[in-house]
């Protein structure tokens, strides 16, 4: 499913339009993006947790060339999902 589709199944689900809820949608990405990038992330009780996470460097290797190469620290966003939602994708 990818944007639209979301938009559209919400909009039939809800009876709002598809402009409010496309201005939903997006409010709600600004909010966990603003919030990640603080690193307090967003927890949804039952759905899941938006986190970041802290990836140590580490060295790997070049597929192409089988030369080692060096991959840098950096921070990973991360979902984490809920007891519910775990509980729904199993059934």
């Amino acid at each position: 499913m990818n944007r639209k589709e979301l938009v559209d199944e919400i909009s039939d689900m809800t009876e709002q339009s598809k402009s409010t809820v496309e201005s939903f949608v997006s409010s709600f990405i600004d909010v966990v993006s603003k919030n990640m990038k603080k690193k307090d992330g967003v927890r949804l009780v039952g759905f899941g947790t938006f986190s970041v996470a802290k990836r140590k460097a580490r060295s790997g290797r070049n597929p192409q060339t089988g030369a080692e190469i060096k991959i840098p620290a950096r921070k990973a966003p991360v979902f984490k999902a809920g007891a519910l939602l775990r509980k729904a994708v199993e059934k």
